[in-house]
């Protein structure tokens, strides 16, 4: 605002000066995209909360409407996830954007819970122990994942790497928002009339997997409309709680949401 100064009888006028100005509207983004990305992780965590709620796995008798139901749905998501892992992560090269990398390597671990959840309802023996030799290589690949989302992150923040704006991966991450969340539904639902434990793992990582998108979302677009560089590896890092707790869940060999 201007302000007013009397010298003698004489009212003079003092505009503020350009420097003030600019770093008013810098104090004014910085907040805005703090208050953003807050509101996210709050939404995130509580629909995780959802996801965690108690329901039966008990086993089932498969009705064939029912099986050929959970194959349509698991050879959609093993589409997707393929078409999603390798846009997210060829943008992330591209952009040097951590958020990204995080985003599409999880993509890639997801791809591989989805075959894993295709084969043992496609072919209905006892693969107990493939499955769970798939699971513990899934949580070794997201351990690395985390360590590389770290590097990455602290790079760009130390000014080493320079996060540049993606519009093919904000695209991709606005169509993650809408298509996981869907996936994740579907999964939980068939999860509840089959009994399977490994589904329902499933369709928490697909839960996961929409809220990533929401987190990395939010870090582009501050970046893309405001130019604020740290907003991408501060989102990327805001991942990485969740990355470790599935890489853990997978190592112990529990499925993520699993009731004791």
């Amino acid at each position: 605002m201007c302000s007013v100064r009397r010298r003698g009888r004489h009212r003079v006028t003092v505009q503020p000066s350009s420097t003030h100005t600019h770093q008013s509207k810098c104090m004014a983004r910085t907040v805005s995209a703090r208050g953003m990305l807050g509101k996210y992780v709050l939404a995130g965590y509580r629909l995780l909360k959802c996801h965690n709620a108690p329901m039966s796995a008990s086993p089932k008798t498969l009705s064939p409407q029912i099986s050929r139901r959970v194959l349509q749905i698991q050879l959609l998501t093993l589409i997707w996830m393929t078409v999603e892992a390798t846009v997210s992560l060829g943008a992330a090269w591209q952009a040097s954007s951590p958020a990204l990398l995080g985003f599409g390597g999880d993509s890639a671990v997801e791809l591989l819970s989805a075959c894993v959840v295709l084969r043992r309802f496609y072919r209905p023996v006892d693969e107990v122990h493939a499955e769970a030799r798939a699971a513990r290589i899934a949580g070794g690949l997201l351990f690395v994942l985390a360590a590389f989302v770290i590097l990455s992150s602290v790079l760009s923040l130390l000014g080493h790497i320079e996060a540049r704006s993606s519009p093919i991966g904000i695209a991709l991450l606005i169509v993650a928002a809408v298509v996981m969340p869907w996936l994740a539904r579907q999964k939980r639902r068939l999860s509840a009339a089959t009994g399977s434990a490994a589904l329902r793992a499933d369709s928490a990582e697909s839960a996961v997997c929409g809220y990533l998108a929401l987190i990395a979302l939010l870090g582009l677009s501050i970046n893309a409309i405001w130019g604020v560089r740290w907003a991408d590896p501060l989102a990327a890092l805001a991942l990485l709680p969740l990355i470790l707790r599935e890489g853990w869940e997978a190592m112990k060999g529990k499925p993520c949401c699993a009731v004791d």
